[in-house]
Order: structure tokens, then C-alpha cells, then sequence
């Protein structure tokens, strides 16, 4: 493997493209979460006009349910995977000025990717009964066959979805960040778009309200969101070839670079692999519980995401490419990982802290803010807020989990995450059965409310699999300088500005959700800074940079 990783001496001169200004450090976080908050924004409003014609509604359960199977094929396939197994290799060619190798090294891998693909899509077409009954076996009836004929509509868009993974991982590797965290606005502007424009069509015919509208709807929002897959591979592959440029598709199997990332992909992909087998039990868990709630869970799920992705995944994107670049003696590499994730975990806790505060003491403001239209009632607002809450538990775990993952990819390492991983599923598994089905009944209160336990369960694990990782690595490169009073502070400072805006949410006369959220939401984030500053908490630089501007 080292020898792999040396200079080569035949590569052309001519071959090296010029190299771009590239971002770095909290730059390229600020572009990577640029493109997730405009990606983010645009899902916020597709997930709201979903609420609004579906509801908590059985056609609503089918859809959720139908996308998460597909989803599967990108997620083992697709983002994480790709970064942790192709970024580091890819990256480290090209810190080394070996064009031509990591070129041939990402047409050999997009090769790869086009034929497996096609090959898990084809079975996951014509398995699509044996998969729903595997993953939601309280499904019965007219439920079933519509999650079926969903699936199979679904698949072939997540194949696509794959290949645009691909261009994120060239993307990243060349620091152009932006565009492939902001190229799902296209996806989900497709998907809006076919939620209005069927929508509105059976409004006007007067069949709205009719048993077999909002099923109709949900297949032809499962057609939009094949098309909004392939304009999300599309918008990226012109700039992607043109970093790659000049390409040459003569794809080279036998390459020491390519064997190190298949090598490497499938400690990943078994990782993600648990993970997925983790979400699917929950699903499976929901569907056993009353209508709704596999709906309510993936509503829970899509607002939790949000500073999963805009804190944790911004900063663990951005920083694993660097940390994959790091050259030097071993002390030299540890140095530089040490400070990396030092001042990553210190930006994940500034957001995320308050964040997930906000989801336990304040959820109900937040999902009304977002669901609250149409079909989507205060007592679904309810339902939601308490799976919201439960997941909010493990928040700042799971973020921070994402960076010391990142920094085992950057060390080629993938096989401690994946160790991880399985204990944190295992640990999952137990405790979201218990806290699920049998707590509701020994309880005494309606079953419906095992959804709670649910991701109350997932967040408990989190905080197991944050405490390994983080142990492991500083074994590895020393410890890490991550102060704990000052992440107690931001809880302290998070605690009195989320009990202060309970309060005044309390006290409120308005009727408006969205009015509600504003009055609540930006007193409750002008709070929590002025805290932070009167208990001297340092404010990211980012974020300092823009008051200094304002």
C-alpha cells in the first residue's frame, strides 16, 4: 500500500492541470454547508407540501416506506461510502501531482459503480414484494401493493442517485464543494413539482378526498423523483469532466489504486450495510406500531437530518479531504489530525448543541413550523415533536461521531468504524424493541407513543459508538484538545434560552405556525449566543467573520 502512494516519475507534465484556488479548513466547511442549507431549505418545503396533501395518511406510510428500500442501494453504494473509500486514495493522488493515475483511478471506479448498480436494481425490481415484506411486515392489503408498485418505480432512481455520488466524491476531492451539496435542489425542485402540478390536477377534477387520489399522487411523485435523480447526476457530470479532463475511459481494473478502494469499500459498505440493517429495524418497528407511524418517524427523521447534515456532515466532508492529503512523518500526520478534529468537534458542538435542545424543549414550534398545513394536524404536530425529541438525545453524538469516523478513512483505516458501528446497531436493536413495543404496554399509555422509545433508543446507542470512536482515535494520534467545560457551558447557555422561549412560546396569542416560529426560534438563537459570549465560549470564526462584515 505505500509503495502505491509514491510520486511517479512517468507521469507527464503536460498532464497536470493547473491547479484551482481551493478552500480550506472553515472555508470549505461554510461551501459544504452552503450547498446542504439551499439543498436542506428546498427538501423543508418538499417535505411541507408532502404533509399537506398526505398527512399521516396510509398512502403516506406506503411512500416512506417504498423510498427508504431504494435509498438503501445510495447509501451503500452512494455518499459515504465513495468518501471514505475513494476520497482518501483519489485525494492523496492528487496532493502527489499524479493526474493521469487518479484519472483512470475514477473511471475505473465509475465502471464499477454502473455495474453493480444495474445489477442490485434489477433484483431490487423484481424482489420488491420479498423486500417490503422484510421491512414492513405490519403492511397489509391495498398498503402493501402500493409500497410494491412504489418501490419499483423508486429503484432505478437510486441507481442514479449513485452516479451522482461518484461526481460528489470527485468534487470533494478538488475542493468544489458547492456544487455537489447543492445539486439535490434539483431532485427535490423535481419532486415539489410533481407534488403541485398532480396535485392541483386532482383539486380540479374534485377528486381530492377519494381512496384512490393520494395514491395516485404518491406514484406520480415517485415517477418525479427518477427524473429529479437523473438532473442531479447530470448538473454535476459537466463540471466533473472537466476536472477529470483529459479523460480517457480506458479503465484499468488491475491498478494498485483501484484495489486499495475496493479493498477499502467493503469494510465501508458493511458499515453502512449495519446502519441501514439499524434503520430498517426501525421501520419495521413503526410498521407494527398504529398508522402513521412510519410517516411520523421519516417527518422526525427529515428535520433531525438537518444539522446532522449542515454541522456534522458539512465539517466531516470538508475536513476528510484535507486530513486524506496530510503529509509527513507519522507525528507530523498526527499533529494535523489532532488539530483538525479539535476544531471540527468545537464547530459541530457551537450548532448542534442548541440544536438538539431546540428539538426537545421547543420541537413542537419547529414541526409545526414545517408540517403544519392541509391534511397535517396539531395532534400529528404532537405525534412528530415526540419522535423528534427522542432522536434529539444523541444529536451532538452522532455529529460529532461523523468527524472521527472521517479521520479513520483519512488514516485507511475503515474497519474500526465498522467494529463501531455494529455494537452501536446491536445496542440499538435491544433497547428500540424494549422501549418500542413492551414499555407502551407495562406503561399503560397508547402503543403509538413506543415511536418515542423508538429514537430515544438510537440516540442512547449513539452516545456508546461517539465514546469508542473517539477512545480509539486518541489512542491512535494522542489526545485531542476538546475541553469538556466548555461544551457544558453550551448546554447550560442552550438549557436557559430554550426554558426562557418555552415560556414565552407559552404565552403567545398567535395563530400562525410559521409567525409562531419566528417569534420563538430567533429569540431562542439570539439568546443562546449572547450566552455563549457572557460565558466567554469561543463563537466560530465563520460565523465571527460575518458579524464583523455585518
Amino acid at each position: 500500500m505505500g509503495d502505491s502512494l509514491t510520486p511517479s516519475s512517468e507521469t507527464p507534465a503536460l498532464a497536470q492541470p493547473p491547479k484551482p484556488r481551493q478552500p480550506h479548513g472553515r472555508a470549505a466547511a461554510l461551501a459544504v454547508g452552503s450547498g446542504i442549507l439551499l439543498s436542506k431549505l428546498i427538501g423543508l418545503i418538499r417535505e411541507r407540501i408532502f404533509a399537506y396533501y398526505f398527512g399521516n395518511s396510509m398512502a403516506a406510510d406506503a411512500f416512506k416506506a417504498a423510498f427508504r428500500i431504494p435509498n438503501m442501494l445510495q447509501n451503500l453504494f452512494g455518499e459515504g461510502v465513495l468518501s471514505a473509500s475513494f476520497i482518501p486514495v483519489y485525494a492523496r493522488l492528487g496532493a502527489e501531482e499524479r493526474h493521469e493515475e487518479a484519472t483512470r483511478t475514477a473511471a475505473a471506479i465509475f465502471a464499477l459503480l454502473v455495474l453493480v448498480a444495474s445489477v442490485v436494481v434489477l433484483a431490487g425490481v423484481l424482489l420488491a414484494p420479498l423486500l417490503v415484506y422484510a421491512i414492513a411486515p405490519g403492511f397489509h392489503g391495498e398498503k402493501r401493493l402500493l409500497t410494491i408498485q412504489l418501490v419499483r418505480i423508486l429503484f432505478p432512481g437510486a441507481a442514479l442517485l449513485v452516479l451522482s455520488a461518484w461526481c460528489l466524491g470527485i468534487l470533494n476531492s478538488h475542493r468544489r464543494f458547492f456544487l455537489s451539496y447543492a445539486a439535490p435542489v434539483v431532485w427535490n425542485l423535481a419532486m415539489i413539482t410533481t407534488l403541485v402540478w398532480e396535485g392541483q390536477r386532482l383539486f380540479m377534477h374534485g377528486v381530492n378526498g377519494a381512496p384512490w387520489a393520494e395514491p395516485r399522487l404518491a406514484v406520480a411523485l415517485a415517477i418525479g423523483s427518477v427524473v429529479g435523480s437523473a438532473l442531479q447526476f447530470l448538473i454535476q457530470l459537466p463540471t466533473v469532466l472537466q476536472l477529470l479532463r483529459p479523460l480517457q475511459w480506458k479503465a484499468t481494473f488491475r491498478s494498485e489504486h483501484v484495489r486499495i478502494i475496493v479493498r477499502n469499500f467493503f469494510p465501508v459498505f458493511l458499515s453502512r450495510g449495519v446502519v441501514q440493517v439499524s434503520a430498517f429495524v426501525d421501520q419495521i418497528l413503526a410498521s407494527l406500531l398504529p398508522t402513521g407511524a412510519v410517516a411520523a418517524l421519516s417527518y422526525a427523521q427529515t428535520i433531525n437530518q438537518l444539522p446532522v447534515s449542515l454541522f456534522g456532515m458539512a465539517v466531516s466532508a470538508a475536513e476528510l479531504p484535507a486530513m486524506s492529503a496530510a503529509l509527513g512523518t507519522a507525528e507530523e500526520i498526527a499533529a494535523k489530525l489532532r488539530a483538525r478534529l479539535a476544531a471540527g468537534l468545537s464547530q459541530i458542538a457551537w450548532f448542534v448543541v442548541p440544536s438538539a435542545v431546540a428539538f426537545v424543549v421547543l420541537g413542537n414550534v419547529v414541526v409545526a413550523a414545517i408540517y403544519r398545513t392541509g391534511h397535517f394536524s396539531s395532534s400529528d404536530v404532537v405525534y412528530v415533536w415526540s419522535a423528534l425529541a427522542g432522536s434529539g438525545i444523541g444529536l451532538l453524538a452522532g455529529t460529532s461521531g461523523r468527524l472521527y469516523s472521517s479521520a479513520f478513512y483519512a488514516l485507511r483505516d475503515t474497519r474500526t468504524p465498522l467494529n463501531f458501528a455494529v455494537i452501536r446497531v446491536s445496542i440499538t436493536l435491544v433497547l428500540g424493541y424494549l422501549f418500542s413495543l413492551p414499555l407502551p404496554r407495562l406503561l399503560g399509555i397508547n402503543p403509538r407513543w413506543g415511536l418515542a422509545g423508538l429514537t430515544l433508543s438510537a440516540g442512547l446507542a449513539a452516545w456508546l459508538e461517539y465514546s469508542l470512536l473517539r477512545r480509539a482515535m486518541q489512542g491512535r494520534i494522542g489526545k485531542v484538545a476538546y475541553p469538556t467545560s466548555r461544551v457544558l457551558r453550551l448546554w447550560l447557555a442552550a438549557l436557559i434560552a430554550g426554558g426562557l422561549c418555552y415560556l414565552l412560546h407559552r404565552r403567545l396569542p398567535l395563530h400562525s405556525s410559521i409567525l409562531n416560529a419566528i417569534a420563538v426560534l430567533v429569540p431562542y438563537g439570539a439568546l443562546y449566543i449572547a450566552l455563549t459570549v457572557l460565558m466567554k465560549v469561543p463563537i466560530p470564526g465563520s460565523l465571527l467573520r460575518r458579524f464583523k462584515r455585518g
